[in-house]
């Protein structure tokens, strides 16, 4: 295969800027302790949030996995894009600022376990032991799903094999995680959330106004593919497909990589600039990306035969080299965008949660660090391994496990964390285990249901929390104390 120069230079260029912004952080963060490596010392803007946490929320599934179902499918797969802009606002609205407030209170909580813990009072380690692993396994198939789809990029456009190109992938965001940490990965977030905007906007726009494209010739091939019920008619397929796509909206609410940008803004009244921002973002390439597989049937009617994550790919090649290296590396963007968010906080969750108070109470800043990032290689080994396996499953596949993981083992703790005054410690591990296990379960024996994992998940874990909880003892003093402090709108100022 023969090498374009111009998308070679362009995709050279991305990498510098991403290890540049790297190593800017370390040379200013380099003398910071833990809090400012895995939480960006709290002083992040509404503008880096919202598009850092979007940007890490999306993954090279925004720009592979989504349009390639749509391609395949039809529009009876935009059930999840509607879903997820829904899931993605509720969440800024009704989470984003009383997390931020009520981690500030709950001793200045810099990861998701050391939250519940201490928002809790509790002095068990339990529940951060439970998290720990489950951040671990869940973040390890996240992971896998963008080496994966950086691995096909770079099969596709440089003509290496996967191995190598999942190799120097995987290569770039350690070098970039393990430097400058929180702040390099929201800064990187956001420049690639601006890219990814800009690409998955104009790819699709240029095809169409630049092609004549016949979407006749899509009907006539598949009579139901612009019904949005997905069988045609509303039958048990239908309904399951709908019910299960408007499902992953819940996946927000336990989303950890999410979850801790809400912690991380400077304060909670920048919460609605940051949602007003995430919100347009989120429609705007949600509905792009739809367009991508709907265009892409018609311009590549070729790639239906098993390739149509491959869809925006080829669109660009409709551009010159050096352009569309830079369009294309969009979907690096979109994968490490989510690849470095989940490391990191996959190794905060180690350091802090079980580390620190566990094995080596007395550890320093420093060495705390380097554990963090020792952690943070020994997860993209595993990830590398998983996405190099070719039973592994396909982008789409992995991303919605590790969605359905997360958000029915820590969506409903969250939320009741924040809104349930009589929540308890042992219903947190309850529902975190319920949730999580039910997930587990529901892959193994009941996807032929055809219902998505989360949602039953979801509703076990919702149940466990409420019961556990009122068949415990009330809450501590202190666990009530906390919870009234982080009433109050001025706590994080």
């Amino acid at each position: 295969m023969q090498v374009n120069v111009g998308e070679l230079l362009a995709f050279i260029l991305y990498f510098v800027l991403m290890l540049v912004i790297g190593f800017v952080f370390f040379k200013k963060s380099k003398d910071s302790g833990e809090k400012d490596y895995f939480l960006g010392g709290r002083s992040m803007g509404p503008w880096v949030t919202a598009l850092s946490a979007q940007a890490s929320d999306m993954s090279g599934w925004l720009l592979m996995g989504l349009p390639g179902s749509i391609l395949a499918a039809g529009f009876g797969k935009v059930w999840i894009a509607i879903g997820l802009a829904i899931g993605s606002y509720l969440s800024w609205l009704l989470v984003a600022g009383r997390l931020r407030r009520f981690s500030r209170a709950a001793g200045d909580s810099i990861t998701i376990p050391q939250y519940l813990n201490n928002r809790l009072a509790s002095s068990s380690k339990a529940l951060q032991v439970i998290s720990a692993f489950v951040f671990f396994v869940c973040f390890t198939v996240y992971v896998a799903s963008g080496f994966k789809a950086g691995g096909i990029l770079f099969n596709k456009v440089l003509g290496l094999d996967l191995v190598p190109s999942m190799i120097i992938f995987g290569i770039i965001i350690l070098v970039y995680t393990f430097t400058g940490g929180f702040k390099a990965v929201c800064w990187t977030d956001f420049f690639q959330g601006l890219l990814m905007l800009v690409a998955i906007v104009v790819v699709p726009a240029v095809v169409f106004f630049t092609n004549d494209l016949n979407f006749g010739n899509i009907t006539a091939e598949v009579p139901n593919y612009f019904n949005f019920l997905p069988t045609g008619k509303l039958d048990w397929g239908s309904v399951s497909e709908i019910v299960s796509g408007l499902a992953w909206g819940l996946g927000y609410c336990g989303m950890p990589h999410i979850l801790i940008r809400y912690m991380a803004i400077k304060n909670s009244k920048m919460i609605k600039k940051s949602r007003r921002i995430a919100t347009t973002w989120v429609v705007i390439t949600l509905a792009a990306a739809a367009c991508i597989g709907v265009i892409g049937r018609a311009y590549l009617p070729e790639l239906i035969s098993g390739n149509s994550e491959e869809v925006f790919i080829q669109m660009v090649r409709i551009f010159p080299g050096f352009i569309a290296g830079i369009l294309l590396s969009a979907i690096l963007a979109a994968s490490m965008s989510t690849a470095d968010s989940q490391l990191l906080v996959a190794s905060s969750a180690f350091t802090s949660d079980i580390y620190k108070p566990i094995i080596r109470k007395k550890a320093s800043d420093k060495e705390l660090l380097w554990v963090g990032r020792l952690v943070v290689a020994v997860i993209a080994i595993i990830a590398f391994f998983i996405a190099i396996n070719p039973n592994a499953g396909s982008i789409m596949n992995l991303v919605e496990n590790a969605w359905a993981g997360f958000g029915a083992a820590f969506g409903p703790v969250i939320v009741l964390s924040l809104y349930w005054k009589r929540f308890t410690y042992k219903g947190a591990v309850a529902g975190i285990v319920c949730g999580g296990a039910t997930v587990v379960l529901w892959l193994c024996f009941a996807t032929a249901t055809g219902i998505y994992a989360l949602l039953p998940g979801f509703v076990v874990g919702l149940l466990a929390c409420l019961v556990g909880s009122l068949l415990d003892k009330q809450p501590s003093p202190k666990a009530l104390e906390i919870f009234d402090a982080a009433m109050d709108p001025n706590i994080d100022d």
